[in-house]
């Protein structure tokens, strides 16, 4: 004979699987930084988070980190900007290329599009525009400037 479990615990155990599934659908995972520190596209505190996909290679993409760093140390309480290498470089070699290039703002160290169900990236440089609820809003194609991701993100 087959137990049969309470309708009352079935309900809380389907409530509890829902809130799992939405808390990692939602950015609630903490994604690594270079730096070994990390970072959660959910937050209380009412921050966008941009990730740019730049390579060294990526002619626009260097016409761009200039942009980007501006916004990141103009903006920085209303947006958290972050670097993702295209070409997954690691270590030493991602480190000399940050600073080649000359991005100023962290860089993640995995890839989180899959949070958002995003293919890889087909075209540098992208940029994705993420509200305070982990929730992808934009998704940008070619290079940016200051002013059009300011006029995204800066309420």
């Amino acid at each position: 004979m087959a137990r049969q479990f309470p309708v009352r615990k079935v309900r809380l155990l389907n409530a509890l699987l829902i809130s799992l599934f939405l808390i990692a659908c939602s950015g609630e995972t903490a994604y690594p930084l270079i730096d070994g520190s990390s970072h959660r596209f959910n937050n209380s505190e009412g921050k966008y988070t941009l990730v740019n996909y730049w390579a060294e290679w990526c002619t626009p993409c260097r016409v761009e980190v200039p942009e980007l760093n501006q916004l990141a140390a103009e903006h920085g309480d209303q947006v958290t900007v972050l670097a993702l290498n295209f070409d997954n470089e690691q270590g030493q070699e991602l480190l000399e290329q940050l600073q080649k290039i000359g991005i100023q703002f962290q860089s993640l160290a995995t890839d989180p599009r899959a949070i958002w169900g995003l293919e890889r990236a087909q075209v540098l440089p992208e940029t994705l525009i993420i509200n305070s609820d982990g929730e992808l809003v934009q998704r940008l194609i070619g290079p940016q400037t200051m002013e059009s991701l300011k006029a995204l993100i800066v309420e």
